[in-house]
């Protein structure tokens, strides 16, 4: 099998050696191109004919907002992985590019030598990104299509007519995008809450619950400490700290911790998803987006087991379709939605099997 390419576009000369150092280590993995700056980079696709890119955004000149509006205008279906500041401002930034289509982003290292450069976060995080996004969406092995037909059949014999007290979101790669699309389209006056894992680090899910509440009838904010659900209302897990549901007398509440990393992730959607089985179980619709990995595969079948609904996205609309793919893999019930029918999916089972107390929308 071929090597992935990778073009590197930063204009910092250490940072582009320094990721070449890492990236070059692995075997499947191809460095054809390293580009200084956005012009450069646009340059070099088309002669280097990359696989995935890897863009800093902070670049004088031609930045990586602008490249990457560049980039999607003539390749729109090329993976890009922006490189960002953790910094408040640099998380604004890379919400914006990923609003622009980038595939996903990292945080920039800290590090400048390769002593203090962090190798392994950056084989954790960064090399399976660019394998998921390589990989694309093939088509569906014989095998898994064997699989996803019995786990229809399964959903066919195992489904529940309890009500639908709690939505349960998970997903990582390709997710803000997903989202933008999917909350806007709920209604506010949502009977139940919902609550939601997205892959991000601390200080960027309290911007993207800001910029869904901007967009959304649906109240969306970032989940605290000992928060108390409410209908109509989203809960982004902060980045950083795992979030879990607990009951407290007739109250649920939102309690959260960093305890060790799940998959390495923190948030991470098994850690949620086992909480809402614990104190929901039947009661649950549990919603798996586009994602690499397997997060939420586990607790996806735990609440299944329990009687609870499990849709996932389609690979079609999926940019990485680990997370819903491993759910499909492993023969759990479920039903399959393109993006575009999810929202839609959500209101209708909540309005149909829900509670029948009502909230009033932001709107109201």
């Amino acid at each position: 099998m071929d090597p992935i390419k990778i073009l590197i576009v930063d204009d910092d000369v250490i940072s582009r050696m320094l990721l070449r150092t890492v990236l070059e280590k692995e075997d499947d993995l191809k460095v054809v191109g390293l580009s200084p700056d956005g012009e450069r980079c646009i340059a070099n696709i088309p002669l280097q004919n990359p696989d995935v890119v890897t863009l800093d955004i902070e670049m004088p000149g031609m930045d990586g907002i602008e490249t990457l509006k560049r980039i999607r205008a003539s390749w729109p279906d090329l993976p890009v992985i922006m490189y960002s500041s953790s910094a408040e401002a640099g998380a604004e930034i890379t919400l914006q590019a990923l609003d622009l289509g980038a595939s996903d982003f990292v945080t920039k290292p800290a590090g400048r030598s390769i002593d203090v450069f962090p190798i392994d976060a950056m084989r954790r995080k960064l090399i399976p990104m660019i394998r998921g996004l390589a990989k694309g969406t093939e088509k569906t092995s014989s095998e898994l299509a064997e699989r996803q037909a019995r786990a229809r059949q399964s959903w066919n014999k195992h489904k529940s007519s309890a009500p639908i007290d709690i939505v349960a979101i998970g997903l990582s790669t390709g997710g803000p995008k997903a989202l933008a699309k999917v909350i806007p389209q709920i209604p506010g006056d949502l009977a139940v809450p919902v609550v939601l894992v997205q892959h991000m680090p601390e200080g960027f899910t309290a911007l993207l619950a800001e910029r869904l509440d901007d967009l959304s009838e649906l109240t969306v904010v970032e989940g605290k400490e000992d928060m108390r659900l409410e209908p109509g209302t989203l809960y982004i897990a902060p980045g950083g700290h795992h979030m879990s549901v607990v009951r407290e007398g007739g109250a649920v509440r939102l309690a959260t911790n960093q305890d060790a990393k799940v998959h390495f992730c923190r948030p991470a959607v098994d850690v949620l998803f086992r909480s809402v089985n614990e104190v929901y179980g039947a009661n649950t619709l549990a919603v798996v987006m586009t994602g690499m990995g397997y997060d939420g595969r586990d607790g996806a079948e735990l609440l299944q087991e329990n009687g609870a609904r499990v849709f996932i996205q389609d690979e079609a609309s999926c940019v990485v379709w680990g997370m819903p793919g491993s759910i499909a893999a492993a023969g759990i019930p479920h039903e399959v939605f393109p993006l575009n029918d999810i929202a839609k999916e959500i209101s209708t089972r909540v309005k149909r099997l829900g509670q029948t107390s009502s909230c009033q929308s932001k709107s109201a």
